[in-house]
């Protein structure tokens, strides 16, 4: 009786130490985790009716990324049945960069954020083939569930890389990799990276980068800080 004592102890033991041990993200059921992101991204998408948000860009030469040789501070509003639109706030450093650089960023943004557009470059599965990763990671702070990522049509703001997603409740908390598709054939690979943090309760960007090498600029970094969110929810949502 006393050995029978022991071992049921020791089974119970065993059992109540696997019940503290985290369940391995491969043993989710990668569908289900899935529709969770698709879920999150639509939830935001329907919920804001509006933002408005500061946005500076700083672009970057060569290995030096402390010193920017241009820089550009914008007002961004962003509408639901009208897209996005900017104001330029301030700006500086060589007008030639700002040009060829900056305004094509903008220009694309305002591109791929109207209305007939913008569903095509959301981070949903309609859009990108997922594959859930083992295990979790932290960023930030907050327990992620990673997610390899491959678009399923070629676009220079469609990313093959890497999602990280809040374990709890699936928002993005950041996204890196390499653009599906060179902005023109002068183009090497652009790598880019785009943070994002709770604001109002909507995963919103915090901060991006990306870096390109050209044939004839070299390498360039632009960096992007978002600050001031204002956002305005849809009534009933």
């Amino acid at each position: 009786m006393r050995l029978f004592g022991v071992l049921r102890y020791a089974i119970f033991s065993f059992v109540a130490l696997l019940g503290n041990v985290p369940v391995p993200a491969q043993q989710l059921d990668q569908a289900a985790v899935i529709r969770g992101v698709d879920a999150a991204v639509l939830a935001r998408v329907n919920r804001i009716a509006a933002y408005t948000v500061t946005e500076h860009y700083a672009v970057f030469r060569g290995n030096d990324e402390r010193h920017s040789v241009a820089d550009m501070t914008v007002k961004t509003t962003y509408r639901r049945e009208t897209g996005k639109n900017y104001e330029v706030v301030s700006q500086g450093g060589s007008a030639i960069i700002r040009r060829l650089g900056l305004d094509p960023i903008l220009d694309s943004e305002k591109d791929i954020n109207r209305p007939e557009n913008v569903e095509y470059s959301w981070i949903t599965s309609e859009n990108y083939e997922m594959t859930l990763e083992p295990g979790t990671q932290m960023q930030d702070g907050r327990e992620c569930l990673v997610l390899s990522i491959d678009p399923r049509r070629k676009a220079p703001n469609l990313i093959v890389g890497t999602l990280w997603v809040d374990a709890k409740d699936y928002t993005i908390v950041r996204l890196e990799g390499v653009a599906s598709k060179a902005p023109s054939i002068f183009a090497g690979a652009t790598q880019m990276m785009r943070q994002y943090a709770m604001v109002d309760g909507f995963s919103m960007a915090t901060h991006a980068r990306a870096e390109s090498t050209t044939f004839l600029y070299g390498k360039t970094v632009v960096k992007i800080d978002y600050s001031n969110y204002d956002i305005e929810v849809r009534p009933g949502f």
